[in-house]
Order: C-alpha cells, then structure tokens, then sequence
C-alpha cells in the first residue's frame, strides 16, 4: 500500500483522504505527521549548480517523494533510488512563478525552471501496476502541464555519485539542465528509463503540445556566467 500512494494521488487532499486506510493498515503511522502529505512519485535528474558554472556536467539521479503543502509549495525528499534502502540525499522546494517573482533577486538565482525537465522526457512519474499504461499517460501529462511552470530550489546532501559512504561536506546547491547541448540524455536516463521501463523520447513526443510558459531571466543562473 504504501509504495502505491505516493504514484497516484494527484493532490494533499486526496492524500488526506486515505489517512484512516494508513492508520488502520499500520497505526504507527498515523504519528508520521509530514508523510501524510507525500501525494506524488517522480524521477529525474540534477546537476551540479557551482560546477555548472565552469561549464562542467555533473549529474545524479533524483527519485522524489513530494508533498502539497499549500497550494503555492511542494517540498520532495530526495533519495538515490526507489529501494527500501535508499539513501536520503538532499530536498527540493517547488513554487509557481507568481510565488517566486515576490522573491528578492538574490534568492531568484537559486532556483531553477523545469520546461527541460518536462519536454524532453527526463522527469516522469512511475507507473503503478494497478494502472493502465493510457490511464497514467493520461494523468502524468495533466501533471507535467502544472510542472513545467513550476520553479525549484534544490540541496543535496550526499554526493553519492562520487561514492561517498555517508554524507561529507557542505551542501551542495544543484538545477536542472535547459537543453542537451553538455549531456549524452540517452546515457544519462539509461538506468532511470531501465529501472521504471520507460522511455524518455516517448515521453517527449507525448508532451510535444504542453504550452512552454516564458522562463524568469533570474533562474537557471549557473548557466549564464
């Protein structure tokens, strides 16, 4: 049961609706307050925000679970995979633009735009197996509409990538690429596509109509030095 939540559930409020089924299914969950309202499943991956700033690419797969908290924020813990024994590796905060145009400038630049993301394929939600493959087309492309306006802030804390053990060091500030000009994206989502058998060209042929709304000139700042 509690694999399949977290891929289904389009809102906080339908999150909400299942609380007495999680309770009653294990009641020590109903003390796990903040779980409660993780309503959505996606996968992706992130950059290397100061690195990218040198002109370098650095990538890590990010597998989210996230929550609606109000209606302008969505906050995702961020693991290394979808096993049981994943590692926590950093957290990611979501707004629409209406919400991070009120930002002073200088957090603007911290933030990054999800269009990339979204129409080339590379950011999916996984399937459950109690749904069709048309059925969850159908409501991944109506969540991809409300994504690709979104705008993200994004810490992680363990460089797994590099094989750390535990996680050292000072956080790192991560974004998302804007197009596939420094990457091979085949071999980049290779192992995502593998994992949840998806195809990310397809995904992208799928989302070929999704309106791509204009992006702030202050995200994506590790791009433009």
């Amino acid at each position: 049961m509690q694999e399949s939540i977290g891929r289904h559930l389009p809102d906080a409020a339908a999150a909400k609706a299942l609380k007495p089924i999680i309770a009653s299914a294990n009641p020590l969950l109903e003390e796990f307050g903040p779980f409660h309202s993780i309503c959505e499943f996606l996968t992706a991956i992130h950059i290397y925000a100061d690195e990218a700033k040198e002109g370098k690419v650095r990538y890590v797969e990010a597998t989210h679970f996230c929550g609606h908290v109000k209606d302008d924020l969505r906050q995702c813990l961020i693991y290394d995979s979808p096993s049981p024994t994943a590692r926590l590796i950093g957290v990611e905060y979501m707004v629409p633009r209406s919400t991070y145009e009120r930002f002073p400038d200088a957090e603007k630049k911290l933030w990054h735009s999800h269009e990339f993301e979204v129409k080339s394929g590379m950011l999916v939600l996984p399937r459950p197996s109690f749904k069709s493959e048309a059925e969850w087309e159908a409501f991944e492309l109506d969540a991809m509409k409300e994504v690709v306006g979104l705008y993200g802030k994004t810490w992680h804390f363990w460089e797994v990538d590099r094989g750390d053990e535990y996680p050292f060091g000072h956080p790192k500030l991560m974004g998302s690429l804007i197009n596939d000009d420094k990457i091979n994206l085949d071999e980049a989502l290779k192992n995502r596509n593998e994992t949840f058998n998806v195809d990310h060209k397809d995904k992208a042929k799928k989302r070929a109509e999704i309106e791509v709304p204009d992006i702030h000139p202050m995200a994506n700042s590790w791009w433009k030095v």
